[in-house]
């Protein structure tokens, strides 16, 4: 399958992702496995194209059986719509994000910022220092995260914040990423993103004509000719096994690394690390 798979990506839009791995390819060499497994994304911008991937998949593993004289199974281990977001609750997010601005970096913040970015060679331009836009929605996607908010969007009037708590310029699934969470700057960001969503939940609860021009989005734009379908069916139980060797393993490992905010008023102080830390500059 995977043979076939890799030669079916020249015939896939720019926009597909598909990604897979081998996660039971046999125990012994010079052994025919009797049975082996594969893990695969799909990944599209929107339902049609997801679905229609998963048909080309489901015809390529059955022809890869067919071929080998053996039988095959799937099951879906999970799934992730593409995003819609609300344009009237993003209108009057955004609103507030305004009223609320940006945290108030200090000087510790941004030599931090500067150091992580100078060490996985970004430019060291710092924390973000002004609001960006609200721009419209991008009426021809080439890509973007996968997340199960976005089954949530297509139930539900839904909106993602993203306030500025983390270093930006930084490479995704890097270790860097996670430096700023044990700093003030995520506390800071996440105080302010806080105060933006009981605003906007304020603003809900009040005034009752935002709510309706949300729902009128809702469904006369948005799932005015899409509807949710969901791929996951009844049979279709929690992958909940995938992780729990490795959480047994490393659990114990963790708890020393818990917050104890009895004894500690800083996670840096419990961790004995004096803000902010970063490289010396090689002379």
């Amino acid at each position: 399958m995977d043979v076939g798979w890799n030669f079916r990506r020249e015939h896939l839009r720019p926009q597909q992702r598909s990604h897979y791995v081998i996660t039971d390819g046999g125990d012994q060499p010079n052994v025919v496995p009797s049975e082996a497994s594969v893990w695969y994304y799909f990944r599209e911008v929107d339902y049609p194209h997801i679905a229609e991937m998963f048909e080309i998949g489901n015809t390529m593993a059955q022809g890869a059986a067919m071929m080998t004289g053996t039988t095959m199974s799937s099951r879906i281990l999970g799934q992730a719509w593409p995003g819609h977001f609300n344009k009237s609750v993003a209108e009057l997010t955004y609103a507030n994000i305004q009223s609320v601005g940006l945290p108030a970096w200090s000087e510790a913040d941004q030599i931090l910022a500067k150091g992580i970015q100078r060490e996985v060679k970004s430019p060291p331009a710092g924390l973000t220092s002004k609001i960006g836009e609200l721009k419209p929605a991008i009426s021809e996607p080439q890509g973007g995260a996968s997340d199960d908010i976005g089954d949530i969007s297509w139930n539900v009037p839904t909106v993602t914040l993203r306030y500025p708590s983390n270093i930006p310029g930084l490479p995704g699934h890097h270790w860097a990423n996670a430096v700023s969470m044990a700093t003030p700057i995520a506390h800071k960001g996440v105080t302010a993103g806080a105060k933006v969503q009981a605003m906007t939940i304020l603003d809900l609860l009040l005034r009752p004509e935002k709510v309706t021009e949300a729902w009128e989005y809702f469904r006369n734009v948005q799932t005015k000719d899409q509807k949710y379908i969901p791929f996951i069916g009844p049979n279709d139980k929690p992958a909940t096994h995938l992780n729990s060797d490795t959480l047994a393993r490393y659990r114990p490992e963790m708890r020393k690394y818990y917050f104890d905010p009895t004894k500690y008023k800083t996670y840096l102080e419990q961790l004995g690390i004096k803000y902010p830390t970063v490289r010396q500059p090689e002379k």
